[in-house]
């Protein structure tokens, strides 16, 4: 499905906010320029941009105001993905070459920081305080998510809820906030932004728990990078935690994840992504992604009926299912 198949009455607005973006990152250094429209011009779902101005739709809706809102968030999750990649190695994304492969760590890191900059000075164009505290809350959190995650790299005795946690600050919560501050910048109730916030939040979470499947479960071709990158660089996600819970299979992945740990993720994981598709464990993911679907439509349930709470369900719908 395509970005402007899901935003539908969106596309106009959408392409205000792409243009936005653009002229956003626009910047004298060459090295920082470059990079970031690298970035930019990888692509993206644009879903926390699309959310914004969803939620928007539920007050006064004006895209003025709203992209006020709805370019930081999008830039936010931008430099997170940056330094997402230089902390895992990773070389391509989207099917492009990261920002760290094609330039140097280095390069990567200062891109990310002045994106997150970008962001931050936008915003400032909002005076609602509650605006500003829920954003600095949000990305207190993701960096703590963020640590979080280099602290657990290979290690195959986390539990469930501590990899729910983790989801819930790198992810959900980003989506989760992009729902509720476009309800409040248009002044919808607190009602409504809190509603918005629990459908954001579950959607984030299924939407996570979906692109871990996608990791061990789609090809090169669909997610843009080579099957099983997670386990590549040491993220132990919910599909591998589930089939080490199968006393069949605990043994032989976890002395899987061992030899790959010491070849610092130079080596092929085929064997290991074999064995977890075998389990349960990818039954188990799905399910608990279609819950938490299901949270989310609650929560829509509980939204008055216009059309943005349409367009709502079917991003839900479309995420609980999606292929890329």
């Amino acid at each position: 499905m395509k970005r402007m198949e899901i935003f539908g009455t969106l596309k106009k607005d959408m392409d205000a906010v792409e243009r936005s973006l653009y002229a956003c990152i626009e910047v004298e250094s060459e090295a920082l320029g470059e990079a970031a429209m690298h970035l930019l011009k990888a692509g993206g779902k644009r879903l926390r941009p699309a959310f914004v101005l969803l939620g928007g739709k539920f007050g006064t809706y004006e895209l003025e105001r709203l992209q006020l809102i709805a370019v930081p968030l999008e830039l936010i999750h931008m430099a997170s993905l940056v330094h997402d990649d230089v902390i895992d190695n990773a070389q391509t994304r989207r099917g492009q070459l990261t920002v760290k492969a094609k330039w140097d760590n280095r390069i990567a890191m200062y891109t990310g920081d002045y994106i997150y900059a970008k962001a931050l000075e936008m915003v400032a164009g909002l005076e609602d305080p509650r605006i500003h505290r829920v954003l600095a809350k949000a990305m207190v959190e993701m960096s703590i998510g963020e640590m979080e995650q280099i602290r657990d790299f290979f290690n195959s005795n986390q539990s469930i809820r501590r990899y729910l946690l983790r989801i819930r600050r790198k992810t959900a919560l980003l989506i989760a906030v992009s729902c509720q501050l476009g309800a409040l910048a248009a002044g919808a109730s607190e009602k409504e932004a809190h509603e918005l916030y629990n459908y954001g939040y579950n959607v984030g979470m299924a939407f996570q728990i979906r692109d871990d499947l996608l990791d061990l479960c789609g090809t090169e071709k669909q997610i843009g990078k080579p099957p099983g990158s997670d386990i590549r660089q040491g993220n132990i996600t919910i599909p591998v935690l589930y089939a080490l819970q199968e006393e069949r299979l605990r043994a032989p992945l976890l002395e899987e994840i061992v030899r790959i740990h010491a070849a610092n993720g130079h080596t092929d994981v085929t064997a290991a992504v074999t064995m977890i598709r075998s389990s349960g464990g990818i039954a188990r993911a799905e399910e608990l992604a279609d819950r938490y679907t299901q949270k989310a439509l609650d929560a829509l349930g509980r939204l008055p009926d216009i059309r943005a709470r349409r367009h709502l369900r079917d991003i839900a719908n479309f995420v609980s299912r999606r292929t890329y």
